[in-house]
């Protein structure tokens, strides 16, 4: 008997591409509502926005681990006090919430690769100790009617936090706080690009968000801020050795190039003054509208077609 499914070849997933909030699209999303993707970004400015507006709010220190080390919300939810080693600034992923329908239920990460322990900076700490402190005041003030679950977060009786409710708290957050929306989960993703802009290894950042590849990383939890491309486009250019100075005039066409006087004969232009025999795709009144104008000093006059690859 043939299995008619096995033979229905399914096209490839395609994951969503991760895209940042900058200024042009917070202003074309305030404007027409329109989110540019599935997956959404806060810059470091919008995160810290957030955070200063819910530091009163009682899931302030679930929503700052989740910023800042990158955990799910499940995770987050079930994270225990017992695996969570503050004098050493660790937390050991071992227990998430998950849900089954409506109904909730714990258990392990459903892969390996997601246990393990994460790293938690000095601030984070911080955090941590006030909110098991107050969590230990209510414990004493409520007595029998507190519910021993031995998370590190819950509900204010001490009861396990349901996950859609916390996803409920974060957006409605967001809204109030006049921040572009993301998802919960993607404050994940939030958190592995700001460590990259942080300077973090990608391999670090795989630790953090415990893949089993690094390639899931890669591909799927960063995006590259604005800020970080900028700052590595401006490396860029600074590392390529330059010593002669084009310069445009003031009529149309262009000057001839002026090189210093200590560039070495062989580097040097022979003809400082092009004519348009010598360029064929170079017209008397400069290049025609849509292209670059060819500059002497490189060899190939092709054009760059590198904008077009990946």
């Amino acid at each position: 008997m043939v299995n008619v499914a096995s033979l229905v070849e399914l096209p490839p997933a395609v994951r969503p591409k991760a895209k940042v909030w900058t200024e042009e699209r917070v202003a074309w999303w305030r404007q027409t509502g329109e989110v540019p993707s599935p997956v959404m970004v806060w810059t470091p400015q919008q995160t810290g926005r957030f955070l200063d507006y819910a530091v009163n709010d009682p899931l302030y220190a679930l929503f700052h681990v989740i910023a800042h080390v990158g955990l799910r919300r499940g995770e987050a939810c079930g994270q225990r006090r017992t695996d969570t080693y503050l004098d050493s600034a660790m937390l050991e992923v071992a227990n998430q919430i998950v849900q089954y329908g409506w109904e909730t239920g714990e258990q392990a990460p459903k892969t390996t690769s997601s246990e393990g322990l994460v790293a938690i900076d000095a601030g984070t700490v911080m955090v941590l100790r006030a909110h098991l402190a107050g969590q230990d005041e209510a414990r004493v003030r409520l007595g029998v009617v507190w519910v021993e679950s031995g998370l590190l977060f819950t509900q204010p009786d001490g009861s396990p936090l349901h996950p859609a409710d916390v996803t409920a708290r974060f957006q409605e957050l967001t809204r109030r706080a006049g921040l572009p929306p993301i998802r919960l989960h993607d404050l994940r993703h939030t958190a592995a690009s700001l460590a990259l802009a942080a300077g973090a290894d990608m391999k670090v950042v795989q630790n953090m968000l415990r893949h089993s590849s690094i390639a899931v990383t890669m591909d799927t939890y960063t995006t590259v801020l604005p800020e970080v491309a900028l700052a590595a486009a401006e490396a860029t250019a600074k590392i390529i050795p330059r010593t002669a100075t084009r310069q445009l005039g003031h009529d149309s066409g262009t000057a001839p190039t002026t090189v210093d006087s200590d560039q070495p004969e062989e580097m040097c232009p022979h003809n400082t003054n092009p004519q348009v025999g010598d360029y064929p795709n170079l017209g008397s009144e400069g290049a025609p509208s849509g292209t670059r104008t060819p500059n002497p000093l490189v060899k190939s006059s092709q054009p760059d077609l590198s904008d077009g690859v990946e």
